[in-house]
């Protein structure tokens, strides 16, 4: 059976079952979704018309039910049944999607709570290999229609607003090595190397040798076929294994994007592993998606897109990672609004290849995606999400960098 099948079972909220008319209890449940995001500028409408006007200004949109089901899911729980019932074709968003998320969640605020279980439980090898393969294995040919020509799948960073994707991939690694001060014949370990650009460029760019890790089958294919064909196969090893069997010392530990799909119940593993691998000058960075309070992912996005994910806050990080194994803190820095910058990119690039995504996988898969982007982006535009990047050393080295660009 296809990856998207596993993922996008049979439909929950079905666009074919509106009834005739509205009820009275449908236009109260209306009026109580109002009510939840009564600061939002949104225009609500029901199956047969029924209209609830923009109490807070000029309307950024229209959010319309098609039918009773998809208005109680948001009733019940908007976290997890709006995406469901967008995704397949109950609710549907007429508007820029992104401004009426955007909209939608100031007007919400802080996330519901949600049971421990459900951000909690450990992501063993089992598990996190499966999670994995349930997003990053969808095909290299998927991504590649819509990210930048280095297949890199974070967060960029744009040194102007106005910088093309390409160009600000290029600035983010070059960011990271210059964070790391990393310098010719020095020795650095991956953990989840995606498709492999930042070790290639740390290779070429900064005279380092590179092992990097990653539990991706595809991705592992694509990097290996990359470093052969650049000739630099004999200065970076691409490694499909688990971050938990890493061997060896190096000089520096980088880990971008990953940190969010190893779980809270696992970071002191993590920094079991970082303490174990890095010299007594060593240093590393963590670049990761958190958050500023402690809340679990949206319920929809974890379901349907990030299997087993958790956005940590720092003060997460530095308890259960750092230390437990006297790492100090050299550096912080948030680059929330340059992610939805990037989001944005790949918005319009994943537009532009719609047409080729719903051949690959069918319009549910589509839509899913569609609102996972614009969703990430709202989040960051709104503060829900955060992009930090992480600078760390022994706590007894000096051996560290005297700024931000080495």
């Amino acid at each position: 059976m296809p990856l998207h099948l596993h993922a996008f079972p049979v439909p929950t909220f079905s666009s074919q079952t509106a009834p005739l008319a509205s009820t009275p209890l449908d236009r109260w449940a209306l009026a109580r979704i109002r009510s939840t995001v009564a600061s939002a500028r949104l225009r609500f409408l029901l199956w047969d018309g029924f209209e609830s006007p923009s109490e807070a200004g000029t309307p950024v949109g229209t959010i319309v039910f098609k039918n009773r089901r998809a208005l109680m899911g948001w009733v019940w729980d908007p976290d997890l049944n709006l995406g469901e019932a967008y995704m397949f074709g109950a609710v549907e968003f007429r508007g820029d999607l992104t401004a009426m998320l955007v909209e939608i969640y100031r007007a919400l605020g802080r996330a519901t709570p949600r049971s421990w279980w459900l951000w909690q439980r450990s992501n063993d090898v089992d598990a996190a290999r499966e999670n994995v393969h349930r997003h990053y294995d969808l095909g290299n040919d998927f991504y590649r229609l819509w990210l930048d020509r280095e297949m890199a799948y974070t967060c960029a960073y744009f040194p102007a607003p106005g910088c093309a994707l390409e160009d600000a991939q290029i600035a983010k690694m070059d960011r990271v090595c210059r964070k790391l001060a990393l310098t010719p014949g020095e020795r650095v370990v991956e953990a989840g190397c995606g498709w492999g650009s930042l070790a290639l460029f740390m290779a070429r760019h900064y005279g380092v040798t590179v092992r990097a890790v990653n539990v991706s089958h595809e991705q592992i294919a694509y990097a290996r076929e990359r470093a052969n064909v650049e000739g630099l196969a004999d200065r970076v090893e691409f490694v499909e294994d688990d971050y938990r069997n890493l061997q060896g010392r190096c000089d520096a530990f980088v880990s971008v994007g990953m940190l969010e799909h190893v779980g809270l119940a696992d970071y002191s593993t993590l920094g079991a592993v970082i303490d174990r691998s890095l010299t007594a000058s060593g240093r590393g960075l963590l670049h990761f998606i958190g958050r500023n309070r402690p809340s679990p992912l949206n319920p929809w996005i974890r379901r349907r897109i990030f299997p087993g994910a958790h956005p940590p806050t720092l003060p997460e990080v530095f308890e259960h990672v750092l230390e437990p194994w006297d790492l100090s803190v050299v550096d912080v820095e948030n680059l929330r609004l340059h992610y939805a910058a990037t989001l944005e990119h790949w918005q319009q690039r994943f537009d532009a290849a719609a047409g080729d995504v719903e051949t690959m996988f069918d319009e549910t898969f589509v839509r899913a995606w569609r609102l996972y982007l614009a969703g990430s982006e709202a989040a960051f535009i709104t503060g829900s999400m955060q992009l930090f990047q992480v600078v760390f050393a022994r706590g007894s080295s000096n051996a560290m960098p005297w700024t931000r660009s080495g």
